[in-house]
């Protein structure tokens, strides 16, 4: 009956995803902070790598603790390399494609590497907390009340329901020995909902309601309920700190959206031998 409920940064997301992967400075890995972690055939395999194994893999994998994810990554890595070595002692790295394929390669890294530098510039913290005041001032108060009730299959069940309640029936007792509804293990409460999650009928008796009052029986299409009004509130709005992931990607996402946009706009692209489009024309 309750419908999924939006958080409110819930609507901060529009835009592409492309991931990018974590790009390790030269200043850094003199430092050591890349060192050296494997070895194949005097090949070098960094820390780093298992970043670009875990951006390559990571999503396929099953879910383990993290030395086994990392012995994993680092044979994958190792796998890699070998099969690699064999395959430019047979000389594939000269046959035809190859060069094609591995220039694509390249155009997809360096894509990746402008769309997360871009969306790490964007997402500072001047940025985002502009955003969460701004979704925040336009945001108005919605009214949320908390209830418990009891579902029943007739009328006459809710009213003779209803009638030990005035005779002073505990609600949450009551709803665990006659309710049919799936909540009834924890006395009926239904938690703090707005109008709209519930069905018409349910929200205008329930938001009618005083606090601690009893409606009388309600008929919506899972059958006849008793409610009783618990609280009413307006819904609290999350704090920057709780959105604040969601705001990051949020603009990330904008500023990657943005980029992408002005970059195909400045450049002539032409579709050989393709029947242009009506955008295609009007540019």
């Amino acid at each position: 009956m309750k419908s999924a409920a939006l958080p409110l940064a819930a609507v901060l997301a529009a835009g592409i995803t492309i991931a990018g992967a974590s790009f390790l400075s030269a200043q850094d890995a003199a430092k050591g902070a890349d060192p050296v972690i494997a070895r194949v055939d005097g090949t070098e395999i960094r820390e780093s790598d298992l970043a670009l194994a875990e951006d390559d893999i990571g999503s396929g994998l099953q879910p383990s603790p993290p030395e086994v994810r990392r012995e994993t990554l680092l044979t994958y890595l190792i796998d890699v390399t070998i099969i690699a070595k064999a395959a430019e002692a047979q000389k594939l790295a000269q046959t035809p494609g190859f060069e094609r394929r591995a220039a694509f390669a390249r155009q997809k890294v360096l894509m990746e590497a402008l769309l997360d530098k871009e969306s790490k510039g964007a997402a500072n913290e001047a940025a985002m907390k502009k955003i969460y005041d701004d979704s925040v001032a336009q945001n108005k108060p919605v009214e949320e009340v908390r209830a418990r009730h009891i579902l029943v299959e007739t009328e006459e069940k809710a009213k003779e329901v209803l009638a030990k309640l005035k005779a002073g029936s505990d609600f949450a007792v009551l709803a665990k020995a006659e309710s049919k509804d799936t909540g009834s293990a924890d006395g009926g409460d239904l938690g703090y909902f707005a109008k709209e999650q519930m069905v018409p009928e349910f929200s205008e008796a329930a938001f009618k309601l005083e606090k601690g009052a009893l409606s009388e029986p309600v008929k919506t299409q899972f059958g006849w309920h008793i409610i009783k009004l618990e609280d009413k509130r307006n819904k609290p709005i999350p704090e920057y700190e709780q959105v604040k992931g969601q705001i990051e990607s949020y603009v990330a996402r904008r500023a990657q959206t943005e980029l992408v946009g002005k970059l195909r706009e400045a450049a002539k692209v032409e579709r050989v031998g393709q029947k242009p489009t009506d955008t295609q024309q009007k540019k």
